[in-house]
């Protein structure tokens, strides 16, 4: 996957267009359509593979939200013989397990818990990187020492050991791996945005802002962050596939809540028949590869799109 170019070629355009408005002189009508250059369809045009992985995607999305209304009977309950291969009843269209649970019904549940993992994972991942990372990157000085060496500590630990060891020690569920891959992702996010805080805030709208008397918290907030904010998207959607192959992982080593259906806990209950019913880890497996690839697929249309170099040599 294309890596985020450095934020040196960010194009500071809010905080140029705020800070012209507060000392009274209009932006130039250049200046305005900078701001709207960053348009998703050349980005189109250049990744046709993001048009299908955005539909791949509304597809998980939709059976995910959907899941109590097309299957309200509980995922892990007995409805057929086992080991019913796909395609071989229409009742089943995707099969049983080695129970006789419905592998449709769970694939469907299934794509909700991978979802709400990679989703609030990538949330509170975000809000903790975020705001230490600008913190870190805006103050510098020994403020920027201290919370560096904090990333730096997180960084050096394995992060699907220190995963594993959390999950171990903890009471299984949803909230607690969610915020488990969380604290073992933050420190990557936070490490971007610091990088992009430090280039910003020397620019020239940056010392207008202060000029002006803006406060810390609005120059953070409304004038840096904006500006910070394409890479950070780019990073967030790689976080979410990130999180959801490591829901997977601790869900197929038997750590995950045992009370719901995940893929990665699918995959972990069929390895035991590979040999005799491989579809039962495969149905899953193409699931958790299809949902990742389309949304790295769509984290390189977005950096195709964010990245002002990029949008310089598609001009």
């Amino acid at each position: 996957m294309t890596l985020v170019e450095p934020a040196t070629q960010s194009v500071p355009v809010i905080g140029l267009v705020q800070a012209s408005a507060a000392s009274g002189v209009q932006a130039s009508p250049a200046s305005r359509r900078s701001a709207w250059q960053f348009t998703l369809l050349p980005a189109l045009r250049h990744h046709p593979l993001a048009v299908l992985a955005a539909l791949i995607l509304v597809v998980v999305v939709l059976a995910g939200v959907l899941a109590p209304v097309l299957f309200p009977r509980d995922p892990m309950s007995i409805v057929a013989d086992p080991f019913i291969w796909p395609g071989t009843e229409i009742s089943h269209p995707l099969g049983t397990d080695a129970l006789g649970r419905d592998l449709l019904a769970e694939l469907v549940h299934g794509a909700a818990i991978s979802l709400q993992v990679g989703i609030l994972a990538t949330v509170v991942g975000l809000a903790l990187g975020v705001a230490i990372g600008a913190i870190a990157g805006y103050f510098g000085g020994w403020v920027d020492a201290l919370l560096s060496r904090l990333i730096e500590l997180f960084q050096i630990l394995p992060s699907f050991v220190t995963l594993v060891v959390i999950m171990a020690i903890t009471k299984p569920s949803i909230p607690i791996l969610s915020l488990s891959i969380a604290i073992v992702t933050w420190p990557t996010i936070a490490r971007l945005t610091r990088t992009e805080f430090l280039s910003i805030r020397e620019k020239e709208f940056i010392m207008a802002a202060r000029g002006l008397g803006y406060g810390h918290a609005r120059i953070i907030l409304a004038e840096i962050l904006p500006n910070a904010l394409p890479p950070i998207i780019v990073t967030a959607s790689v976080m979410v596939a990130s999180a959801i192959l490591m829901e997977s992982a601790i869900s197929f080593l038997g750590l995950g809540d045992a009370n719901v259906v995940s893929w990665g806990s699918m995959i972990g209950a069929g390895r035991e028949y590979l040999r005799s019913a491989w579809y039962i880890c495969a149905i899953p497996g193409f699931a958790i590869m299809f949902t990742a690839l389309s949304l790295n697929f769509i984290a390189d249309a977005l950096n195709e799109v964010l990245n002002p170099r990029k949008a310089e040599r598609r001009a």
